[in-house]
């Protein structure tokens, strides 16, 4: 037999390498902005054509590449990185594989320009899948620029895996937050098809968190301090009164480097039990400084998953500072929920010495003296009250006597609270037994049909009629809407403000009224008719969730996702208690809809069983 083992060609390995390492372009734009950081980089510009379908393009003032580096630097395990596998456990830089621009150059047409801040002029190299196109002088400013055009160019089944400009954008504007958070002492500026979506100077850390996530971020943040010989932390957590229901606003750095842990955010969310709402997620912009030797980044290709030596540790520590943070700043409440804060003692008096209160005794009080030598003795003192005369004791018992014979026509009239009553297991035939639906542990609606039992989820049921309900009024464009009293401001980040502008005329069709809509927050001034105005924080929270976790997509419209989100936020939950008139009118208006067999989500809304499944449960 002839031998059938053979190595790769290096473009075949190299495409085959780019499946772990470029998942969609936002891992592009991860690789480079972490190759321009470890460059030594104060100045970095992003810029994203077609949310990088067509273009990724980084640029920065870093100590730039030599002629035979920028070659150098296409090639496979190739990295200036490390150089002994002892570096492993001591890494300070943010890549250390070297087969990102390896992987990259693979699958797209890459241009890069670099020059040293000695070296006169520079070096351009093209390379289109994994092929060097041209390598000649050029004129460009130190440091170095590459650009990514055409990703996925030869993978066209990877190219059609992805999603939608807005969903791929989100996914980029992820990564920039990552990395731009985890550096405030690098300038950051972000371009999409022309337009300024980001543009941050070299500041502190909190600046750097107010200027992504809006100026209204600045009141919501705790800071949280700690060092121990294990582990040092610093940063902030939102305030409880400022969560919500996504994890948007969830960042761990471990030495500069964003990371996910599911064990550190269970430490985060023990901090603060009894503070959050169910279902709401607490914010936290928290960096970890550890020993480089007590870690192991080299997990995933991503590098966003960590091994620590001792993670107990870890979390008794992160858990202890963020609890110590909420109540130094009053955020947790205290143990003593009747406590006055006027009773507390001011701050200037802390170290003022406590003087003898002064006793005044009135020796001549004596209880069992008459009550006109108390008045007499009482007016000698000026106290200022004034106390009503009051009965003897025996003026209790006048005329209880004279009661006695009327007390039993009096008590003959008095009505009890609950009387109990003794009744028969088989009602009267004279009882009206006209109900035909009853509800079922409050999540079911039962009926009767000829052929048997239906039974309804009133949860999902209630999401189909409102669905249809909305999707009418925003395809009509006739929804009538109601006033507010008074104008409701609400406060997004900016990311979230572009959400809802997107969305606007869809949800005005709907019954919304917006006054204004800046890059701050958003006004309304009225809402749909039927939908109170405690829920509309949470419509819109829910509407910007389903928009940012690849709901949309080619194939649904923005009315379509509008309806879905409105009609998820405001139907009835399970749990909740219906009279016998909401679970009739329930039913009718299910079977009325044009899709009553399933929700909005394409889950069964009812279920049906026939007599004859019945009679068979007693066989």
């Amino acid at each position: 037999m002839s031998d059938i083992i053979q190595l790769l060609p290096d473009h075949v390995a190299n495409q085959i390498a780019a499946g772990e390492v470029v998942q969609r372009p936002a891992s592009v734009v991860k690789e480079l902005l972490e190759n321009a950081i470890d460059a030594n980089a104060t100045e970095i510009k992003l810029i994203i054509k077609d949310a990088g379908k067509t273009l990724v393009q980084v640029i920065d003032n870093g100590k730039g590449m030599s002629v035979t580096d920028a070659r150098l630097s296409f090639e496979r395990h190739a990295t200036s990185k490390i150089s002994a596998a002892e570096d492993l456990f001591q890494l300070k830089t943010k890549g250390f594989r070297g087969e990102a621009l390896a992987s990259i150059a693979a699958i797209a047409h890459v241009e890069l320009k670099t020059k040293q801040a000695e070296d006169d002029l520079g070096t351009a190299i093209i390379i289109e899948g994994s092929e060097v196109k041209s390598q000649e002088v050029t004129v460009t400013p130190t440091g170095s620029s590459v650009a990514v055009k055409h990703l996925f160019f030869n993978i066209p089944a990877r190219r059609n895996f992805l999603k939608s400009d807005a969903v791929e954008l989100r996914h980029i504007t992820d990564e920039f937050h990552r990395v731009a958070l985890a550096h405030p002492n690098i300038a950051f500026s972000f371009y999409h098809n022309g337009n300024d979506l980001f543009n941050v100077p070299q500041e502190n850390y909190r600046q750097r968190v107010v200027h992504i996530f809006g100026t209204k971020t600045n009141e919501k943040l705790v800071p949280v301090e700690e060092e121990t010989e294990v582990l040092k932390i610093s940063g902030f957590v939102g305030k409880p009164n400022f969560s919500k229901k996504t994890k948007s606003e969830q960042f761990f750095f471990v030495n500069q480097r964003f990371i996910k842990s599911p064990y550190l955010n269970h430490a985060i969310k023990s901090a603060f039990e009894g503070l959050l709402k169910e279902g709401y997620h607490a914010s936290y912009f928290l960096n970890l400084t550890v020993d480089p030797k007590s870690i192991d980044i080299n997990i995933h290709p991503t590098k966003t998953e960590i091994k620590f030596d001792d993670e107990h540790t870890l979390y008794a520590i992160l858990r202890s500072a963020v609890k110590h943070s909420l109540g130094q700043f009053n955020i947790a409440p205290v143990l003593d929920f009747e406590h006055q804060s006027n009773l507390n003692t001011p701050y200037e008096y802390k170290d003022k010495k406590a003087s003898t209160p002064a006793i005044e005794v009135d020796r001549s009080f004596n209880p069992f003296q008459d009550e006109s030598a108390v008045k007499v003795r009482s007016t000698s003192h000026n106290t200022g009250f004034k106390s009503a005369p009051t009965a003897s004791w025996d003026s209790l018992y006048v005329g209880l006597e004279s009661k006695g014979n009327n007390s039993s026509s009096e008590f003959s009239q008095v009505t009890f609270e609950s009387e109990t009553k003794n009744e028969s297991i088989f009602s009267d035939s004279s009882i009206e037994t006209t109900k035909t639906t009853f509800q079922l542990q409050q999540k079911y609606i039962v009926s009767t049909l000829k052929s048997g039992m239906l039974v309804i989820d009133q949860n999902r049921a209630h999401q189909r009629i409102l669905y249809e309900n909305f999707l009418k009024h925003i395809t009509i464009k006739e929804a009538t809407s109601q006033q507010l009293l008074f104008p409701l401001e609400l406060h997004y980040t900016p990311n979230e403000i572009k959400i809802i502008d997107s969305l606007k005329s869809d949800l005005e069709h709907t019954g919304f009224v917006f006054s204004e809509l800046n890059a701050n927050g958003i006004t309304i001034t009225g809402v749909p008719v039927g939908v109170p105005e405690s829920e509309v924080s949470i419509i819109l929270e829910q509407l910007i969730s389903d928009v940012e976790n690849d709901v949309p997509d080619t194939n649904f419209s923005a009315a379509d996702l509008l309806a879905k989100s409105m009609a998820k936020s405001l139907a009835i939950k399970n749990g909740q208690s219906l009279n016998s008139t909401e679970q009739e009118h329930m039913v009718n208006s299910l079977f009325a809809c044009k899709e009553p067999n399933v929700s909005p989500t394409n889950r069964p809304t009812f279920i049906t069983m026939a007599v004859d499944d019945i009679e068979k449960k007693f066989m």
